[in-house]
């Protein structure tokens, strides 16, 4: 391997990892604070690609018109619009999830195991139900960013995966900072710690579960758009299996920890394509998955990851 060929996998391994540092985020911040693996979050992730679809669809159908409020807007701040009210968007349908589907739950006492089958039921919902409402067929994401393609010592990149790496690492530290230095961020961390005690001093529980879904659920919607930027395509099942390994990134980081989430999302990305450099392409998905068997192996609680006490 040439040492451009070293740097081009490296750029492509680092916006990959961004996509699934970005979801595994979301599964992290779930499990920390309910100790519950949301299996729908991938097909959050899909959700989330195609409100972006609609909502840049219809901003560039208005501004095809010259409707009076699209008038001055030029494809970026289209992007950027489209970019928030995805999240937005897609942060209600994440609380609803929960408000549907896992609270009833919680407040019966239900185990673990039926809460993870009704997180995979959730996600096919959301699958199926793309498939049955919009149908099969691929849809093009609109070219909102206009990519430019620049060449450096013969290693070649576009604005649109400098902007995604960037983004990823940019939320990563503002969530750090939402996490240990808000009082919501607070309040996660002392459900992780001990949820029955956590009443007791005042602190509302739901709605710390509902800011933590929003939040989860506006970081895979962030994913889903830049993911369909960058490769504009969408279908019905695109978030199972991106769901899937950005849950291996987490857990090799060390899923409760958002520090090895944003971690074990890049290390999965460089394992993928450099894997993909070397071996056949085939293999790809095969190494990814094969990783978090061999890791688990050796370090079951992951990179951060720390056992936890169960009080008898």
């Amino acid at each position: 391997m040439t040492i451009q060929a070293f740097f081009q996998n490296f750029l492509n391994a680092l916006q990959w990892g961004s996509f699934y540092a970005l979801i595994a985020l979301g599964y992290t911040l779930v499990y920390g604070v309910l100790l519950l693996i949301n299996f729908a979050h991938g097909d959050i992730f899909m959700v989330g690609a195609y409100i972006g679809f609609f909502i840049a669809s219809f901003l560039l159908g208005a501004y095809a018109f010259r409707l009076p409020f699209t008038g001055l807007l030029p494809n970026g701040i289209i992007f950027v619009i489209t970019l928030v009210l995805a999240m937005i968007l897609t942060a209600i349908v994440g609380v609803t999830i929960e408000r549907i589907a896992y609270r009833p739950l919680r407040r019966k006492g239900a185990g673990r195991l039926y809460v993870v089958i009704t997180a995979l039921m959730a996600g096919l919902i959301l699958e199926n139900g793309n498939l049955a409402l919009l149908g099969a067929s691929r849809r093009s994401f609109p070219e909102l960013l206009p990519k430019v393609v620049y060449t450096l010592w013969g290693v070649t990149f576009t604005n649109v995966k400098i902007l995604v790496i960037a983004t990823t690492i940019i939320v990563f530290f503002i969530l750090e900072l939402i996490i240990h230095k808000t009082k919501l961020g607070m309040a996660m961390r002392a459900i992780s710690y001990d949820r029955v005690a956590v009443p007791l001093m005042g602190i509302p529980v739901d709605t710390v579960i509902v800011f933590t879904f929003a939040l989860g659920s506006a970081l895979a919607a962030l994913a889903g758009v830049f993911f369909a930027t960058s490769y504009p395509v969408l279908e019905p099942y695109m978030g199972a299996l991106v769901g899937w390994k950005a849950f291996i990134a987490a857990v090799i980081g060390g899923i409760g920890d958002i520090r090895g989430a944003f971690l074990g999302g890049f290390l999965l990305g460089f394992i993928e394509i450099f894997a993909a450099a070397v071996f056949p392409s085939t293999f790809r998905d095969l190494i990814a998955f094969s990783m978090l068997l061999i890791f688990l192996s050796i370090k079951p609680t992951g990179i951060f990851g720390v056992a936890r006490a169960t009080k008898i």
